[in-house]
């Protein structure tokens, strides 16, 4: 994937002698790239928009059919008209919209094994951060850390009314795509009615998400899976329309890490915590989005587990819910996006208060993650999930090991509701540990971030 990413990166640096910046760039291979592949899935769209028809033409004639396509495909009912809904061509030199078109069709995209459209996504964007422009690592999770949270929460509504699994931060849609990967793996859908097929592809998969161009990739990405989720674009802490409550059985979600935007408590009757804390937020929001005894996975960065304002959502949090497992995730898990940010994976329940805490340990000891070097992998994550059990509730009968540990309420309660427990991890894989200094300067970033926090909570009030 890497090989094409910086094949059709070379391509952008052509496109902006004719005044293409990479954002454009990068939307109008998302409109090309998911008809090469409607192409190759037999994916149904209007006879005179599939893939076929734009490879012959040249010329005035491939600029005016490309125009046109778009307008149709915009006028569309459903997902369709939705992943097209303000499409605007940018590229105006047939001979480059000729090339583009070439270079995609040089590959089969669905028979790689991988979110295509997601990775080359990030890769572009990636491409884009590495010249100046920031945020390229918001809209994405590594696929391994997605595909364990999926494989222990098992995200599965067949046979349950109105079971809806949901990630209201969902960027590239990659928690939902892995969430319906894992059914097919482990179902037969195929034998499900003709109505219980359509409820699951038109009333199962949902989601949020404030940025445009990813909303349009997580449902374009999702249709070609034959899924067709609700994906709405929008703010879900500030939106004044978004209010859910008590409606979803299972979200599985990565809110945005950092400040940016963070500088306002939301005004919402429903959020016991008044805080700036995006993070802190969207766990309210989603404690009271569940429906009781649904289940949530949420990836969050070490601060939230410990400031004051998180204990505070934290005490909240284990009164109505059962946050039975935290999973420490490996240090460098984010590179090379977020350098230096240690993060979680929560886990809970709504319905039953919090009694203990399990959390598992996969970052002492353990190797800094690197995109290249160390990446990450799945074997990573085989250990944590033998710990989980096989109850996706956090309920299966578990045993300590040096990894795992167990706390009870009682010593949390002693400790203000705050998570950030520690301890001496003695396994044999203890060689390569990170360097003091790297360990030392990681966890003073993290204490940064919390004072950083806590002025901006103080500035609220004296504003």
């Amino acid at each position: 994937m890497s090989d094409i990413v910086n094949k059709l990166w070379g391509f952008c640096h052509t496109l902006r002698h004719d005044g293409v910046d990479s954002g454009d760039y990068i939307e109008q291979l998302t409109y090309l790239l998911f008809l090469k592949m409607a192409e190759e899935k037999g994916v149904s769209v209007p006879n005179s928009c599939r893939w076929i028809t734009l490879k012959d033409l040249s010329g005035e004639a491939l600029m005016d059919h490309y125009v046109s396509m778009l307008k149709e495909l915009k006028e569309q009912d459903g997902i369709l008209g939705d992943i097209f809904s303000q499409p605007i061509p940018r590229i105006n030199n047939s001979k480059n919209l000729k090339k583009l078109i070439q270079l995609i069709d040089e590959e089969n995209w669905t028979d790689l094994d991988i979110d295509v459209q997601g990775a080359a996504f990030e890769g572009l964007l990636e491409k884009a951060a590495s010249e100046g422009k920031k945020g390229a690592g918001q809209y994405f999770t590594p696929r391994e850390v997605i595909k364990s949270i999926v494989n222990v929460m098992k995200p599965n509504p067949i046979g349950i009314d109105d079971f809806k699994i949901s990630d209201p931060a969902c960027g590239t849609g990659g928690f939902l795509i892995v969430a319906y990967e894992w059914l097919l793996d482990n179902f037969a859908i195929d034998k499900l009615s003709s109505k219980e097929k359509i409820k699951l592809r038109t009333q199962t998969y949902t989601g949020q998400e404030l940025v445009n161009r990813p909303q349009r990739l997580a449902l374009m990405n999702l249709f070609l899976h034959g899924v067709e989720p609700l994906i709405t674009l929008g703010d879900t802490i500030y939106g004044t329309d978004n209010i859910i409550r008590d409606q979803l059985s299972c979200v599985l979600t990565n809110p945005p890490f950092g400040t940016k935007g963070s500088s306002e408590v939301p005004q919402r009757t429903d959020f016991i915590v008044k805080t700036s804390n995006k993070q802190l937020n969207f766990v309210q929001y989603v404690q009271h989005s569940l429906k009781n005894e649904g289940r949530a996975a949420m990836v969050l960065p070490d601060n939230c587990l410990f400031d004051d304002k998180a204990s505070e959502v934290l005490k909240d949090l284990m009164c109505s819910c059962n946050l039975h497992t935290i999973l420490k995730l490996p240090d460098g898990t984010f590179s090379p996006y977020a350098q230096g940010v240690k993060a979680n994976v929560i886990f809970f329940q709504k319905g039953v208060p919090t009694d203990e805490v399990w959390i598992y340990d996969a970052r002492t000891n353990v190797p800094s993650i690197t995109k290249r070097g160390r990446p990450l992998s799945k074997e990573q994550f085989v250990e944590f999930e033998r710990c989980f059990g096989e109850d996706e509730n956090g309920k299966s009968n578990r045993q300590e090991n040096a990894r795992f540990k167990r706390f009870p309420i009682e010593e949390i309660i002693r400790g203000n509701y705050k998570l950030n427990f520690s301890w001496d991890v003695d396994v044999k894989s203890t060689v390569n540990k990170p360097k003091n200094s790297e360990k030392i300067i990681s966890e003073a970033i993290s204490e940064l971030e919390s004072i950083v926090e806590e002025f901006k909570e103080l500035f609220q009030f004296v504003k």
